[in-house]
């Protein structure tokens, strides 16, 4: 933007602009994050290294092909009990048009899959067996 200084359109945006401080799921924004509305028939669940050894548990929509509306979840650790714990928040009617829940072969995925998509079939993702 023609005259308009970079650090000062920055600070703008973070305060105002973005919408950040009104934003509904900030309280709990470092711990999870729903997107119930990129819901789709086929989703791929995995676990994610995002920084310094952080693991996060995703859930993606493939119907939007990793473009904008892909994300589904994103939840903080890798532990079973405490993933369901925030998908079950999404509604269970969302929860039951899922058919295919893409995952790799570690037990607490497909007990994720199976109590949270009850009507999807499980598909082992191959990429991760023969890694």
């Amino acid at each position: 933007m023609y005259g308009v200084k970079g650090e000062k359109f920055q600070r703008q945006y973070k305060k105002s602009l973005s919408g950040f401080k009104d934003w509904y799921q900030k309280q709990h924004a470092e711990d999870w994050i729903l997107y119930p509305e990129n819901l789709s028939e086929h989703l791929s669940l995995d676990e994610v290294a995002l920084s310094q050894g952080e693991l996060y548990t995703v859930i993606t929509s493939k119907q939007a092909k990793g473009k904008k509306g892909s994300i589904v979840a994103i939840i903080k650790g890798t532990k079973s009990e405490e993933t369901i714990d925030k998908l079950l928040k999404i509604n269970r009617k969302l929860r039951l048009k899922v058919k295919e829940v893409t995952l790799d072969m570690a037990g607490s995925m497909k007990l994720v899959a199976k109590r949270c998509f009850s009507n999807a079939v499980q598909v082992v993702d191959r990429f991760h067996v023969q890694k």
